[in-house]
């Protein structure tokens, strides 16, 4: 199982700090504690094609847009993230007068060098079949921010503190309009290809995204009525420019929070499940909030006025989905639910927002079941970074695969994500596959191929469940004009060479399969897929055992 996989990379491990050997420690202490994932030995393969993976690499799609996503390609990517913040388009963002006569829902309107970037990602992922997500993120030229903003707040705060929602709407109009497919940017040009695919604001449950968060001593939400609004905008701007039939995303929960003290306040973190409550409405007990308490988070006060609801804000009913950053909490492995928050939605607490998005919709008389669509996740790594929660990156190419098979086998989880794609210079949430340096991380390559074993010891005669995918098959399938093919293959212990147990058929849209295996032997298990250029690559070996 994959306690196993972790003690013996703890055990190859050389020498290491005492703060890296603890979170080390910690974590083998609870694998040893838990379920371990394991499912029944019985357990029937299982069959899904839908889940797409989608990746985010800001910096490197911004600085070199063709050879990053010939990179991604080259990975099997299906989707970039690409954030689009407001106030990098808007014309004067540092000030609180708006540009006289400035029409914001045009996107001729707006200064042609800051569109360029974007442009150029939007082109060069077409070029390649790469699909497109744009987050249309804060924060607000401080034009269209509020002036109550506490007085030590920094420049960054202000610019999320109680944005116009109004403002907003006539900013995702433009870009709408500009990413429509017919859209030229200048005399000459070639029409800019169409997006299809949108997220609205970025962990609006979270402080520096989105402000105030709640006040009263933090007892009435805030963030959420905020949150409405721009939504509410949002999905009537999407629907004046012709992308009524597009995939929209809402939600970009941050997975946690916190509950003491005065918090969150007004810039820290609300925890997501109390947000998506307020967000519709009810209170802690799913019961719809009424009179005093309604009019505070500016929900509808009497039951007549509930009604018109749905109506009043459609893209919490009618959505694409919820997108969720469910992190892992420190280096714990991937199945296991933070004790003592409820509210949680990190990824093994995703059952609950499921759960709670389903009951909200029932509330309203709707039955929408809302798939989640995961849109940030990463581990962070030591080295570079020494904190608690950074773990070594042999042991995330565990837990990462780990963490994939179990979002793969939940039918609402519609897609998996990686952020970033390269660690930040200072080493700060160093979550990339590769390092600052460029080096691969163990990573790379079990986000390129993963796999993974729910158990990996089992008696002579019996079969192992064997979970994986070679994310780059679905466009090397089109550049060869054929079937690909994948191979699980063993070393037996002591020997040298693998040979092929499996020659398996890729059938599924993403590249995954889910198989069961007789093992002669104990040995180390892996997966080889080779290319239409003819390079060969593997995924990361597998220990297993037969008693």
């Amino acid at each position: 199982m994959a306690v196993r996989e972790v003690i013996v990379i703890v055990l190859r491990l050389p020498r290491i700090n005492r703060q890296a050997r603890r979170s080390l420690l910690l974590a083998i202490a609870a694998l040893l504690l838990c379920a371990c994932g394991a499912a029944p030995k019985t357990a029937a393969p299982v069959r899904r094609s839908d889940m797409a993976s989608i990746f985010e690499a800001p910096a490197q799609l911004l600085g070199d847009p063709a050879g990053t996503l010939a990179l991604l390609r080259r990975l099997g990517v299906d989707r970039v993230r690409v954030f689009v913040p407001w106030n990098s388009l808007a014309p004067q963002p540092d000030s609180r007068v708006r540009p006289s006569g400035f029409d914001a829902a045009s996107p001729a309107a707006y200064p042609p060098a800051g569109w360029a970037a974007y442009d150029a990602i939007i082109r060069a992922a077409a070029a390649r079949g790469v699909g497109v997500i744009l987050t249309l993120e804060g924060g607000a030229p401080l034009w269209a921010a509020g002036r109550d903003v506490p007085g030590k707040a920094s420049s960054s705060y202000q610019a999320v503190w109680k944005p116009s929602a109004s403002e907003y709407g006539e900013f995702v109009h433009a870009v709408a309009v500009r990413y429509s497919g017919g859209y030229r940017p200048g005399p000459g040009a070639a029409p800019l290809p169409r997006v299809d695919f949108w997220s609205v604001w970025n962990e609006p449950n979270y402080g520096p995204q989105l402000a105030p968060q709640a006040i009263d001593y933090s007892t009435v939400e805030v963030s959420p009525r905020l949150y409405r609004g721009l939504l509410d905008a949002a999905w009537s701007a999407l629907q004046a420019t012709g992308h009524g039939s597009d995939r929209v995303l809402i939600g970009e929960l941050a997975p946690r929070g916190i509950t003491t003290g005065d918090n969150p306040g007004n810039f820290s973190g609300m925890v997501p499940l109390r947000f998506v409550r307020a967000l519709y409405c009810v209170d802690p007990s799913l019961r719809e909030l009424r009179g005093s308490a309604a009019a505070a988070r500016g929900c509808p006060t009497t039951a007549a006025a509930a009604r018109a609801f749905p109506q009043e804000h459609p893209a919490l009913f009618q959505a694409t989905g919820y997108a969720v950053h469910p992190y892992p909490q420190g280096g714990i492995p991937p199945n296991t639910v933070t004790p003592d928050e409820p509210d949680y939605a990190d990824l093994a607490a995703l059952p609950r927002l499921e759960r709670l998005l389903d009951r909200l919709q029932s509330i309203y008389g709707s039955a929408k079941r809302f798939p989640l669509y995961s849109t940030e996740f990463g581990y962070q790594t030591n080295p570079p970074e020494t904190i608690p929660r950074a773990i070594d990156p042999r042991i995330g190419a565990v837990y990462s695969n780990w963490a994939e098979y179990l979002s793969w086998r939940d039918p609402r989880i519609a897609s998996w994500d990686q952020y970033l794609l390269t660690d930040p210079p200072a080493g700060n949430f160093a979550t990339g596959l590769l390092f600052a340096t460029g080096a691969p991380k163990a990573l790379y390559y079990a986000y390129r191929m993963p796999i993974f074993l729910p158990v990996s010891s089992v008696a002579k005669g019996q079969s192992l469940e064997v979970w994986g995918g070679v994310r780059p098959a679905r466009y090397a399938a089109g550049e060869s004009h054929r079937a690909q093919r994948v191979k699980i293959e063993l070393r037996p212990a002591g020997q040298r060479t693998f040979t092929t147990l499996r020659d398996l058929l890729l059938t599924d849209a993403h590249g995954y399969f889910d198989t069961r295996l007789a093992v002669p032997s104990t040995g180390e298990l892996r997966l080889a897929w080779t290319y239409p250029n003819g390079e060969q690559i593997f995924s990361r070996t597998v220990v297993v055992t037969v008693r």
